[in-house]
């Protein structure tokens, strides 16, 4: 081991051990590889390559989407988006026992896939779901994970913020990323709720149903409230929208005749306009439905717009993501809810979440790039495949090392300094897969492990986020909450890690 090489080593370790005393992580990784970058390297060939690195990160195509996405995210909870979607899916679901339960989660994945914003969906579940989970009895520890864990979902459904920063630094397109993380995501979600309905089946108390009275108070509460004209031919425009563009995609896969009919330049399915016709019927006649729809329609759009421009090919991220911020915008505007003070809370949570994960990005950059030069990183990548392991088995290695650097690390210094160490040895292993389809599979997998950077003490943002908000949940209760939404965690990222086709199928669709 040569000089250079041991310096890397306590860099790391230095890194390491000031961070769990607390100071901040990025002006921790700048001072680290100034510091051991000048006594290794030499202070102006280690002022060149910073300089370089911090460059190459401002000029990368892909990083004004980050912004881009998290304004979009604040601004459709600023525009009450989110209240209104729990509302539906409230009403909707109230016969079932553990209803709250599988309202905040469908809540939640909906909403991730406008947000990304961990804190914001986390914070805003608080706000609602949690007064009306302790006014009816539900288990507090169950309540807090499933608020916990749900929320959670906005760091690996798209349009994922980590995903944003994590297809430059493996080298593979970002819509390719994100149609590889759909199918895991959806598997998350759907095993949280088949956790929180099962223990609710076999013991009522924990997750009792609404009440008729609940009900009723619910109904009417969504059926008398006053929209304008604005708010409900918006709605009615994305339902016609969504209807037709599903019934007209079933209809393909089925291999129905769709009787298409040339109106001018546009080709019309009259197979799919009738369902289409029939719902905006439906729409128009029923105040409870058109109630409904006003919940989830809207942002159903939005999302469609934004992530099928991007998973289909047809917009960049960047692109995508400008359109996506304009249409919350617009959102906002409809429903009455842009105004001085949205907007103020919207760009100031933009600017802050943006400016932290941009500086962690500059950092880590920086960080990996010294780490790199001095020969460390090659050290650990050679340790690594030397192991006497099957490639399989290394797989399994990396993720177990993942799992563990999430408990004091948050995401950006995992992506961005210990992905590229690990990424040489993933390249090399033979596990039946080509080499994007092996790249984008452990993305998926990386994405799913990172999930526990928020669920794991001591960092656990969301766990102070929870915290914030309910003051009536301790954080033992909160914790204990989280650990059982960690073990469904590991046990998705175990059916990841055995059939990779749970993450490659969509990427395979849109190729």
């Amino acid at each position: 081991m040569s000089y250079s090489e041991l310096l890397g080593l306590i860099m790391l370790f230095c890194m390491v051990a000031v961070i769990f005393i607390g100071f901040p992580i990025s002006f921790t990784l700048l001072f680290l590889a100034i510091i051991f970058g000048g006594l290794g390297l030499g202070w102006e060939q280690t002022f060149n390559l910073s300089y370089l690195q911090i460059w190459g990160t401002m000029k990368d195509e892909i990083f004004p989407a980050v912004p881009l996405f998290i304004f979009m995210g604040y601004m459709t909870e600023q525009a009450g988006l989110m209240e209104r979607l729990f509302g539906a899916m409230r009403s909707l679901l109230a016969p079932v026992r553990g209803s709250l339960y599988l309202a905040v989660i469908l809540t939640a994945t909906i909403f991730a896939m406008a947000t990304g914003i961990v804190g914001a969906a986390v914070t805003v579940l608080g706000i609602m779901a949690a007064p009306m989970m302790i006014k009816t009895g539900y288990d507090a520890r169950l309540s807090a994970g499933a608020i916990a864990a749900g929320g959670t979902l906005g760091i690996l459904v798209p349009p994922s913020v980590m995903l944003v920063v994590m297809g430059p630094v493996m080298g593979v397109p970002v819509n390719l990323l994100y149609s590889a993380a759909f199918g895991p995501g959806f598997l998350l979600a759907g095993c949280y709720i088949a956790y929180t309905l099962t223990r609710s089946f076999l013991n009522p108390e924990l997750g009792p149903a609404m009440t008729m009275e609940e009900r009723e108070a619910a109904y009417r509460e969504m059926t008398t409230e006053k929209v304008g004209i604005p708010v409900l031919a918006l709605a009615l425009l994305c339902l016609v929208g969504l209807v037709y563009l599903l019934a007209d995609l079933l209809l393909g896969v089925a291999r129905v005749p769709s009787l298409p009919v040339t109106i001018g330049r546009i080709d019309v399915s009259v197979a799919a306009l009738v369902p289409t016709l029939l719902a905006a019927w439906a729409y128009v006649r029923n105040a409870y439905l058109r109630a409904v729809v006003l919940g989830i329609a809207p942002l159903s759009a939005l999302i469609g717009f934004t992530l099928g421009t991007i998973v289909g090919g047809l917009a960049t991220p960047t692109e995508a993501a400008s359109c996506g911020a304009f249409g919350a915008a617009i959102l906002a505007l409809v429903y009455r809810r842009l105004n001085v003070r949205s907007l103020t809370n919207a760009g100031i949570g933009t600017m802050v979440t943006s400016a932290m994960v941009l500086f962690l990005a500059v950092a880590s950059t920086v960080f990996g790039a010294v780490f790199t030069k001095l020969g460390s990183a090659n050290l650990i990548t050679n340790f690594l495949l030397a192991v006497p392991l099957s490639d399989w088995w290394k797989l399994a290695l990396i993720m177990a090392i993942f799992f563990v650097l999430g408990w004091p690390f948050e995401w950006p210094v995992i992506i961005l300094v210990f992905l590229p160490i690990a990424l040489p040895v993933v390249e090399k292993l033979q596990l039946g897969l080509g080499k994007l389809d092996l790249l984008l599979w452990f993305g998926a997998l990386t994405a799913v492990n990172m999930q526990t950077a928020y669920l794991s003490p001591p960092v656990a943002m969301s766990a102070y986020y929870l915290r914030n908000v309910v003051p009536n949940w301790s954080l033992g209760t909160i914790y204990k909450g989280m650990a059982d939404y960690m073990v469904i965690q590991v046990f998705a990222l175990i059916l990841l890690l055995v059939w990779p086709q749970i993450a490659l199928w969509l990427p395979h669709v849109v190729r």
